[in-house]
């Protein structure tokens, strides 16, 4: 048996906050189901590395036998498999982009239709509000595949890699009317995001 209770929003604080949609993802789970479950589960989704895995994806042999050295690491599966298509970008801007703002843009789109919202149809102003890691993807594999990254050429390397482009091209893609501010203040980033939210 469960009771309802109901509070009138006046008695709410101005300042009160609802979720009303969400998405993620994490290592060892694409959903927020999952990750869940993961938690209730007590999953660990900290891999060991062969030192075989190590030598393919590049790792110097002088790293790998440094005592100090811990071969552990996560993964974020099918971060690899986004949809340039779907949000209207050719294959080669989506390819020299950062995959945390193109995870970020799918994680965006996800939450909105959690919340019940069609990015683009939506009548009220919606604001937002995020900021992302530091970007290693730029140098580590745009910038050190030469032919990709002339094709693409500077102003385009910068608009998909620049750390303030985050939220506006979200709010572009999705058309999202209200603020749209990239926040970086580094570990509190989450907390000030929502506090000026």
């Amino acid at each position: 048996m469960s009771e309802h209770f109901s509070t009138p929003a006046e008695s709410f604080p101005s300042h009160a906050v609802a979720i009303v949609g969400m998405s993620g993802r994490f290592p060892d789970a694409p959903d927020l189901g999952q990750f869940w479950a993961n938690i209730r589960d007590g999953v660990e989704s900290l891999r060991t590395w062969s030192d075989e895995e190590m030598a393919a994806a590049g790792m110097p042999e002088a790293l790998r036998r440094n005592p100090n050295f811990v071969p552990k690491g996560t993964v974020l599966d099918d971060a690899d498999m986004f949809d340039a298509d779907f949000f209207q970008m050719s294959p080669g801007e989506a390819k020299i982009m950062d995959p945390q703002q193109r995870l970020f843009l799918e994680c965006a789109w996800e939450a909105m239709e959690d919340a019940g919202y069609a990015p683009g149809r939506i009548e009220v102003p919606v604001g937002l509000y995020a900021g992302v890691s530091m970007n290693s993807y730029l140098l580590a594999h745009v910038l050190a595949n030469r032919a990709l990254a002339e094709s693409a050429g500077g102003y385009q390397l910068m608009l998909g890699n620049d750390k303030d482009f985050l939220c506006t091209r979200v709010s572009y893609k999705l058309d999202l009317k209200g603020p749209s501010v990239t926040v970086q203040t580094a570990c509190s980033t989450s907390l000030v995001e929502v506090e000026m939210a």
